[in-house]
């Protein structure tokens, strides 16, 4: 048994903080009404990935319930909150809830606004707690989250580890309570057959309406289990096999003869708290009754448990609470379910919250430890600024918070299945285009799962979906999936993720020309930059290779070697009409047509282990394969450069006579390097472009306050003050164009670049809500946006990509 001596956390410098309970003065607010805006009040999110979460918000309020697969839910519980009661030798009592919200419980007591310090640095964040109380007094809270872990990063847990040090030559009687709502139940969509429309931005959305507050045949239990001791949330179960939102939560402390434990099996939470609140203001303490009486339809019920410490002047101790959650199925369409990832750990019968309860309290201190142990490296790393470091790590809250599904491993899927929504907003998971920037984190922390994400991608593109539906844009009439298109994206959390792809309506991604080109970069980069059986994975994905960029050629309406753009917005900028040959989509099928022969060569040199994945032909097929992309290559290099140059910079594209600057307009450059493949362009053009860039959209546009547009004139003006995605700063885009500036030598520039995108967000009241664009009237579009988690690849091109 490991003895630990008991000290106040360390919280890193480079955390994110802000005074507990205070308020933003003009935060961001969104750019469209149909846009989600919750406010600012945000924190680093709790849970594992895949198994739903909850957010805590820096007013000490659990305010965000991502526990239904890809659905929100943002609203205060005031009942599920923590509690302290402190009483000084000799001196005065005083107890409060410890939120600064003003829903708490008519009773109770709030904390006072701004009286200590919240921090995040995810998967951690802290509550440190001064000038109200005389304990010094800390609580650290996180779930088992860290690098290349495909177990404890699924497990529904939040570990709070509270620390109180008493400076005082007197001594103190400090009691913690934890008190919880019964919301088993709650979180599945009451609409069984929810009605698709088309939103005011042209996107789709489905009809979500979660069983909040169906409590009937909720019920409490107290557990005591030999030094554990909490309460079981339960639900008389409605029905034999268990379904979508049925299953258990579970608070719980350790239980040691140095303290007193007290707890309330049962209590109304819709009242004014006095059943809690009497007992726990006087004297620390709970009545100590059990009660075990279902709820009837229309109640709601919760419970409580206090520990109550005497510290001695000088003394220091730490007392922890779990809470967890079992709620294993996930539902997406009606009567397509699948168990979450966790239960391969813990089970499927939705009994297993105490056995979760078990494993924290054993081995929380060992979670701890790995997660220091996979971010010290990094925060001890001097060359790395502060900002940089937090942001780092806090941009892949969006692991946990963004919608995430992680399925139950089969023999196929041997690490299960995995998403993330495009954002909140835009409700489909792994949008292709998006994760070619986006996908920098999962790729270096998690590269199973973004391996097993791209395998989907590859099994869907020689499906096709004839049903004709209308396209958002313009109203005209699209098929959903083309044969051997490369999808947008992998389905949406009301019908069957992996399998009914393409969900996005609002542009026919079926014409896209930089989906095809997305995918087999990131099949060639995970292959590159990740350990494992990549050659197998190669295998997995190379008919879809060659099927995707044969589909897209035929968009080569002139045969010169390169698809055209067609004047619909046909790409990830889908507000925004490329004609001819355009300088983002040209160079991605470059570097694609380079990492293509790479993969063949690869794969001639290392015949699969698998007979199923040979072609009949091998290795003529491939050879022959790669002679055609290098036929495509030839007559492409010689049009790109001479077609598009204009002698600063690459025109937008070869039809539209635009003088725009296009940000990203060298993406395809910055991936062939990135991946050791032949330049698309010569070294002099790409920094030439890379210096206007930066001059034109950063530098000019608004002084450089905001970060870089994606399209402006050379002195930073619009093309047309009434355009959309031109004029808006994207998050992850502004990460993706630093790093292929850290990538050119360009590392000052990228940092005040990456540095500037960082405030916007974090100090206007969108940290762990990172919006996808973000304007120069304090507007912004689409939080909890995928892309953003680009960042990481900034890092990589900074310190390497181990």
């Amino acid at each position: 048994m490991k003895a630990y001596q008991i000290t106040l956390p360390k919280i890193p410098d480079c955390a994110w903080q802000r005074p507990i309970g205070k308020g933003w003065m003009q935060p961001y607010t969104v750019r469209y009404d149909s846009n989600l805006d919750d406010g600012a009040w945000h924190g680093a999110p709790l849970g594992g990935f895949g198994a739903g979460c909850i957010g805590r918000s820096p007013k000490g309020d659990f305010n965000l319930w991502h526990l239904d697969g890809g659905n929100h839910t943002f609203k205060n519980i005031p009942a599920c909150q923590f509690s302290v009661f402190e009483s000084v030798e000799g001196g005065e009592t005083q107890a409060y809830a410890m939120t600064t919200d003003d829903s708490t419980l008519a009773r109770w007591q709030k904390y006072p606004a701004e009286k200590g310090t919240y921090s995040a640095l995810y998967p951690r964040s802290w509550f440190e707690y001064e000038g109200v109380l005389s304990t010094k007094l800390v609580c650290e809270q996180s779930s088992p989250i860290w690098k290349e872990n495909y177990q404890e990063a699924s497990y529904p847990i939040a570990t709070f580890d509270w620390t109180a040090h008493n400076p005082t030559d007197k001594t103190i009687t400090l009691s913690i309570m934890l008190t919880w709502q019964n919301t088993v139940g709650w979180f599945t969509n009451a609409i069984k057959s929810p009605t698709v429309k088309v939103r005011d931005d042209g996107s789709p959305e489905y009809e979500y309406q979660p069983k909040w507050g169906d409590s009937t045949g909720n019920y409490n239990q107290w557990i005591k289990d030999n030094y554990r001791v909490g309460c079981l949330m339960n639900r008389v179960q409605p029905h034999e096999q268990i379904q979508e939102g049925e299953g258990q939560m579970a608070i719980a402390t350790a239980y040691n003869p140095t303290l007193d434990v007290f707890y309330l099996g049962r209590w109304n939470p819709e009242g004014d708290g006095s059943e809690v609140w009497d007992s726990f203001a006087a004297n620390g303490s709970l009545p100590d009754k059990e009660d075990e009486t279902p709820a009837d339809p229309g109640e709601q019920i919760a419970c409580a448990i206090a520990v109550r410490i005497t510290l001695k002047p000088g003394q220091t101790k730490k007392i922890p609470f779990i809470l967890s959650w079992d709620l294993p199925v996930t539902e997406f369409a009606q009567g397509v379910n699948y168990y979450r990832r966790y239960t391969d750990f813990f089970g499927r019968s939705g009994t297993n919250a105490w056995s979760m309860v078990r494993t924290a309290l054993k081995h929380s201190d060992t979670w701890r430890e790995q997660i220091e142990a996979w971010q010290n490296p990094i925060l001890d790393n001097a060359d790395l600024p502060n900002w940089f470091k937090m942001a780092l790590f806090n941009e892949l809250y969006l692991l946990t918070e963004g919608g995430t599904i992680w399925s139950a491993a089969t023999e196929d899927d041997p690490v299960g299945q995995f998403g993330v929504l495009e954002c909140i907003d835009y409700r489909w998971y792994e949008s292709l285009d998006v994760r070619l920037y986006g996908s920098f984190g999962l790729m270096m922390l998690w590269s199973q799962l973004d391996k097993s994400v791209l395998t989907a991608f590859a099994r869907a593109i020689p499906q096709s979906d004839d049903k004709e539906r209308i396209i958002g844009y313009n109203n005209a009439s699209a098929i959903r999936k083309a044969k051997n298109a490369t999808p947008h994206d992998l389905g949406a959390p009301n019908e069957h993720p992996w399998e009914a792809t393409n969900y996005t309506s609002y542009q026919d991604c079926n014409q896209w020309k930089d989906l095809s080109c997305d995918f087999v970069l990131q099949v060639y980069r995970d292959y590159l930059f990740t350990k494992g059986n990549n050659n197998e994975f190669l295998w997995e994905c190379w008919s879809s290779v060659v099927a995707t960029l044969a589909y897209l050629k035929e968009f080569d309406q002139d045969v010169d070697g390169i698809p055209e753009n067609s004047g619909a917005p046909d790409q990830t900028f889908d507000d925004w009409r490329l004609q001819g040959i355009s300088a983002y989509c040209g160079a991605l099928w470059i570097a694609a047509l380079e990492a293509g022969i790479k993969i063949g060569e690869t794969l001639i040199a290392n015949p699969p282990m698998n007979p199923e994945l040979q072609p009949v032909d091998f290795p003529e097929g491939i050879t022959k394969t790669i002679e055609i992309y290098r036929g495509w290559l030839h007559q492409a290099r010689a049009l790109y450069h001479d077609t598009l140059w204009n002698g600063e910079y690459y025109r937008l594209d070869s039809k539209s006579g635009s003088e725009v600057v296009m940000a990203d307009q060298l993406c395809g450059q910055f991936y062939a390097r990135l991946l050791g493949l032949p330049d698309v362009v010569e070294h002099q053009y790409a920094e030439s472009a890379l210096k206007k860039v930066y001059d034109a959209c950063f530098l000019k546009f608004h002084d450089g306050k905001y970060g870089a547009a994606n399209g402006v004139l050379a002195d930073g003006s619009a093309v047309n003050p009434d355009d959309t995605h031109p004029l808006e700063v994207w998050t992850g885009i502004n990460f993706g164009l630093a790093a292929y500036m850290v990538q050119m030598g360009m590392k000052d520039e990228a940092l005040r670049l990456t540095e500037t995108v960082v405030g916007q967000i974090y100090e206007n009241g969108l940290q762990f809500r990172t919006p996808e664009a973000i304007t120069a009237v304090g507007t912004f579009r689409a939080s909890h946006y995928l892309r953003a988690m680009a960042i990481w690849g900034v890092y990589g091109m900074l310190c390497g990509w181990d």
